[in-house]
């Protein structure tokens, strides 16, 4: 397979390694995998913007739309320092196979911005917000690539976009992103959905290795949206222990339980978990460590490495995050796939996608569901999913992640070769 420079870093390393890997055991011959492995189109802008203190100052903003085989693309937009095109295009590869897992009419996309929000004030961020979108209108829209919420954004930015988008048109487009508020045509249960999604499976999981919900011990990591509704799920609906989180600020453990609406609370108002108790401060990185029935890292890239991998002690991996766990780390778990049952994050994250293809789906039409509707409709998404994960992992003797990589990626191979190559 060719090397293209424009894509570098550990995070498309670990894509292209994953991707490799599903190859491999697929047999998809090399002069086939160039093509399914690098993005149809990546695009890089500046995003100038004028600062409080009446200074000028130009972020980087990046899109890239891994493929547009199957319908639009689809996926998140990232407000984040340190962002490259590289870890860019890593997340819209890991996008096209989790929407092809779960069969949703979607290549996969993402974007963002290099800039920290923490360091920003609520106007500097409309400002990267309106602007960043004023330069991607040429490569997006309903029906070219739908954006969405990511690290660093949420459903006010999803709202600045869709406004300037639709000043643009010359009417009110609020399909062209989904994650939106509900008044501007989100649905119901989307901020929750990716994390409501990650309990689904955890449930699901249970089942499987034979543990009991009610009582079982929990250590989330990241307490984003998605680490913070899934603590908040297990915790108040489930019936689990949650014994330890953490953020980017502090790590939390107490083997008795921790009171996770007043964490939520704590969180909401300070913008961290850091000050809420000096006590049960634990080391971050020790804390993955810890025994428990399911260890969910819902925060960033890499977190787990072949050495951290060697060493968790939990019976259920739930990645909520994209790409928690290194190709190193994934060796030692499938020597451990007796001891530890992954549910991989193109699965295990999926919620967020299959809502907000439920949001885009409501918006084209101008019909809206009940937040009963779709969550029921969430779960039988999941499920099914998980059954053909498992199911397949179990038939041809691989990991899970190998298994929901090869599905995903089969489905973009086969909407490749029956549409063809044009001209």
């Amino acid at each position: 397979m060719s090397n293209n420079a424009l894509y570098a870093g550990p995070v498309f390393s670990m894509a292209r390694d994953q991707f490799n890997g599903a190859a491999d055991f697929l047999e998809i011959p090399l002069d086939e995998r160039t093509r399914l492995l690098y993005p149809k189109r990546a695009i890089a802008v500046s995003v100038p913007i004028h600062r409080d203190d009446g200074s000028t100052e130009v972020f980087q903003g990046f899109r890239v739309q891994h493929h547009l085989t199957s319908g639009p693309g689809k996926g998140g937009t990232r407000f984040a320092p340190n962002l490259d095109i590289g870890e860019v295009a890593a997340l819209a590869i890991w996008m096209s196979w989790k929407c092809a897992l779960a069969d949703l009419p979607f290549g996969g996309a993402k974007g963002g911005v290099n800039c920290d929000p923490r360091q920003l004030s609520a106007r500097e961020i409309e400002a990267i917000s309106r602007r960043y979108m004023q330069e991607m209108i040429p490569f997006v829209g309903p029906k070219t690539d739908v954006m969405a919420p990511d690290i660093g954004t949420d459903e006010r930015v999803m709202g600045w976009f869709v406004d300037t988008y639709s000043m643009h048109q010359g009417y009110t487009t609020s399909e062209v992103v989904t994650g939106k508020p509900v008044n501007l045509g989100g649905t119901q249960g989307r901020r929750e959905a990716t994390g409501r999604g990650v309990c689904i499976l955890i449930s699901e999981a249970m089942k499987a290795v034979g543990l009991e919900a009610s009582g079982s011990t929990v250590i989330v990591q990241g307490f984003g949206n998605v680490g913070s509704v899934t603590a908040e799920i297990l915790h108040q609906e489930m019936g689990a222990k949650v014994i330890g989180i953490s953020d980017h600020s502090v790590a939390y453990y107490c083997p008795d339980g921790l009171p996770i609406p007043d964490l939520v609370r704590h969180a909401r108002e300070h913008g961290a978990l850091a000050g809420w108790s000096n006590e049960l401060v634990v080391d971050p990185v020790d804390l993955l460590t810890r025994p428990c029935d399911v260890l969910a890292p819902c925060a960033v890239e890499r977190v787990i490495d072949d050495q951290l991998a060697a060493r968790i002690k939990c019976r259920i991996l739930a990645e909520g995050a994209n790409g928690p766990t290194t190709p190193a780390a994934d060796t030692v778990l499938d020597q451990r796939r007796d001891e530890v049952f992954v549910i991989p994050d193109i699965l295990c994250n999926s919620g967020g996608v299959i809502v907000s293809y439920f949001e885009w789906v409501q918006g084209l039409q101008r019909l809206f569901w009940s937040e009963e509707e779709v969550n029921e409709s969430l779960s039988r998404q999941l499920r099914k999913a998980f059954q053909k994960v498992r199911a397949r992992a179990q038939r041809d003797g691989v990991s899970h992640r190998v298994a929901a990589t090869a599905i995903g990626v089969e489905q973009v191979r086969a909407s490749k070769r029956q549409r063809g190559l044009f001209p």
